[in-house]
């Protein structure tokens, strides 16, 4: 199986009001209490956007408004903990406002708690609890979290094995555009895996994967293709276009 790195650390970004079209007009705003203003010098300070990147900066006016018990500036204020941006790293901290931001379904938050189990960073390592946020964030929609679940239940870690499961998740993150998922897809359909053989549409997913740059999907596209006829291997490839512009052009549920 695939394997890529799960410790993600997300860009500090939200929408938020527009206050005025100066940083004077914003810093006056966040000044009389507004959260939205307050966020947006978080951002501002956070990103190095109209403003020098001052981490210590963005921890102040995120913390204003986290302790407002806004869900993405908790999540923003773990995360700095967690990165040691702007404040000393600290474990136990992150833990903390990453619950605050997970208590309000916060999907990044829960994903990112889900990794501090994983790793045993400011609590005890614990892959049933790993299991459970990667869940939770996964049910929302959050691609790493369902591609991490559908390993867990591909190796049975944290939960007992289960391939139909893995290959569950694997497909909600590989239609979102996961190249791993992807990749293990066509494994799967190759091998049987959770999922009769077929070999047209383990063809398809190493196609897709093999499009992103992955060298090992490449290889066994390649192979894959030499079962076919070329009227098979041409409606295979008609169907991997299909598929693509469907991740590409995603529709509201």
């Amino acid at each position: 199986m695939k394997k890529i790195s799960i410790l993600v650390f997300i860009i500090l970004c939200c929408s938020v009001a527009v206050w005025g079209n100066t940083l004077n007009d914003t810093l006056k705003a966040a000044e009389q209490g507004h959260a939205s203003a307050q966020y947006k010098l978080g951002l501002m300070y956070g990103n190095g956007r109209g403003v020098p990147q001052d981490y210590k900066q963005a921890f102040s006016w995120f913390k204003k408004v986290a302790e407002q018990g806004y869900a993405s500036a908790q999540f923003n204020i773990g995360l700095m903990y967690n990165n040691g941006q702007g404040v000393s790293q600290d474990y136990e901290q992150a833990f903390f406002w990453y619950k605050k931001s997970a208590a309000q379904e916060y999907a990044l938050a829960q994903y990112n708690i889900g990794i501090m189990y994983r790793d045993g960073h400011g609590v005890v390592s614990d892959y049933k609890k790993v299991f459970f946020w990667y869940k939770k964030a996964a049910g929302q929609g959050h691609i790493s979290a369902q591609y991490n679940l559908g390993t867990m239940y591909f190796k049975g870690r944290g939960v007992p094995q289960d391939y139909r499961q893995a290959f569950f998740w694997f497909e909600k993150a590989a239609g979102q555009g996961n190249i791993s998922a992807q990749y293990n897809l066509g494994t799967m359909y190759s091998k049987g895996r959770g999922v009769p053989q077929d070999y047209k549409k383990a063809y398809v997913w190493y196609s897709l994967a093999a499009a992103q740059g992955d060298i090992d999907a490449l290889k066994y596209k390649n192979i894959t293709a030499k079962k076919f006829s070329p009227k098979f291997l041409s409606n295979a490839q008609e169907l991997a276009a299909k598929i693509q512009f469907k991740i590409d052009h995603p529709t509201k549920e």
